[in-house]
């Protein structure tokens, strides 16, 4: 029985990582040139591979643009909510994820920038599954992080703060910070964050 499904085993995880190489950069390329901007043929010659291989993976550009955005959330998770979970709940943690959404967009791992923001912008006015993905993404972070803020007031700290509004605030914050940093202001991305900690009660 091994020997019959190993090959098998072995096909699919070469598949796996296949789709992922090619969502990750799909990632990349999106957060320049955004989702709809997305081509196989593109694709094909940046990694080498044939417009064929891809279409066999995934089928339709929409299914493409779906695992891009899955790319980037997963890219998200690992650098920014993973590594904060490490920290003690309360109001070290809020400041701990707010400081690594900053060094997320400060040093971005796709050429655009906050890819986030990228699509959000792009696909906010449209209608569909890669827009239900891409809000979904953006309303799940909101939720996460607002409710680290309740935990925190829960325990006393960060006493008289809205949770929902905070998260807003520092959302608006971290946006306008991306597009500093994509132009390359980083007077203006120090600006922003100043006043995320003075949100969070960080003394300077």
């Amino acid at each position: 029985m091994t020997e019959l499904t190993e090959p098998t085993d072995q096909r699919l995880a070469k598949g796996a990582r296949a789709r992922a190489t090619i969502a990750r950069r799909a990632a990349e390329l999106a957060s320049v040139e955004g989702l709809d901007g997305l081509s196989i043929g593109r694709l094909a010659a940046d990694l080498g591979i044939s417009k064929s291989g891809i279409a066999t993976l995934f089928g339709t550009k929409e299914a493409l643009q779906l695992a891009a955005v899955q790319s980037a959330r997963e890219t998200f998770v690992d650098r920014v909510i993973a590594p904060s979970l490490r920290t003690p709940r309360g109001a070290a943690r809020v400041r701990d994820l707010v400081e690594r959404w900053f060094a997320h967009i400060d040093n971005p791992p796709f050429p655009g920038g906050c890819f986030r923001v990228a699509t959000l912008s792009e696909f906010s006015s449209k209608s569909g599954p890669v827009h239900d993905a891409v809000v979904a993404d953006h309303d799940e972070w909101f939720t996460f992080l607002a409710d680290e803020v309740r935990k925190a007031r829960a325990m006393g700290e960060l006493p008289d703060t809205d949770p929902d509004l905070l998260v807003f605030e520092l959302d608006a914050i971290v946006s306008a910070a991306n597009i500093a940093r994509q132009t390359g202001d980083s007077a203006r991305v120090n600006m922003a964050r100043a006043i995320a900690d003075r949100l969070l009660g960080v003394q300077a």
